[in-house]
């Protein structure tokens, strides 16, 4: 049965993830603490891989029980200390930063589609060997939050528009989630690869399994499914372990 392998989320938005044991769902469809702080430069802007190629040389470690982040051998309190964080941060990145949070539904690139992004696990692999890649090394080019094994790659392209039971919680997978310059670097170095953007374009049409639409695909730089979940599912836990069912689908490969 396809269960949940893997479940990430990224507190500072732009920043390395934490792997969790589980989340819970907000009101909102975001899971708590994804994206729950951000840094943001003097015009306003975010400070992530999209504005901002340098932010792959800060690598924080994350405690979230204690709701912490460590860099460098020194440790802030996400809550008490995000100012003393981001003012770290900017020292770093060579500009003055301020800090953000927003406890509601976080800062997702969709706002439209707030709930947590997944993948096959296999899918993973298959984009991770397209490349040469360590399999975690594509799962952070590509910043999603849950990876399903059990089902064979890109089992998850047959579910946009469609209903997926993860545990308890009902998830509305909406589109196929559209990518940035952001993985095209790798996500500890910032070193580019070239092409990467038409090469996997070019792979990702290629292996869409038989019988997917495409009408959701007007581009194949795309990877990993957007989400929505209604706030009738607020307060409700995904978990690793649990299982995955797709309405109208079979649970298995």
């Amino acid at each position: 049965m396809p269960t949940v392998s893997l479940l990430r989320i990224y507190p500072i938005k732009g920043l390395p993830p934490a792997d969790v044991p589980e989340a819970r769902v907000l009101p909102s469809g975001a899971l708590e603490f994804d994206r729950q702080w951000a840094l943001v430069d003097g015009r306003g802007r975010f400070v992530n891989g999209k504005n901002v190629a340098a932010i792959h040389l800060l690598q924080p470690q994350f405690d979230m029980t204690a709701l912490e982040a460590s860099l460098d051998g020194r440790t802030f309190s996400l809550t008490r200390q995000g100012r003393e964080l981001a003012s770290w941060c900017g020292e770093r990145l060579g500009q003055e930063l301020t800090w953000t949070e927003n406890r509601e539904v976080g800062f997702p690139d969709d706002l439209q589609a707030t709930g947590p992004t997944f993948a096959a696990a296999a899918s993973t692999s298959a984009v991770a060997f397209w490349f040469g890649l360590e399999v975690d090394g594509a799962r952070r080019r590509f910043r999603f939050n849950i990876e399903v094994e059990g089902v064979d790659a890109f089992w998850e392209d047959a579910l946009y528009g469609g209903i997926v039971r993860i545990g308890d919680v009902e998830v509305q997978a909406i589109n196929p989630c559209a990518r940035c310059v952001v993985p095209s670097r790798d996500a500890r170095t910032g070193e580019a690869f070239a092409g990467f953007q038409k090469r996997f374009a070019e792979r990702r049409q290629q292996h869409l399994p038989p019988g997917t639409s495409t009408a959701l695909f007007n581009h194949y730089y795309r990877f990993t499914v957007n989400t929505k979940i209604a706030a009738t599912e607020a307060g409700k836990t995904i978990r690793v372990g649990q299982s995955v069912v797709a309405a109208g689908l079979q649970a298995c490969p």
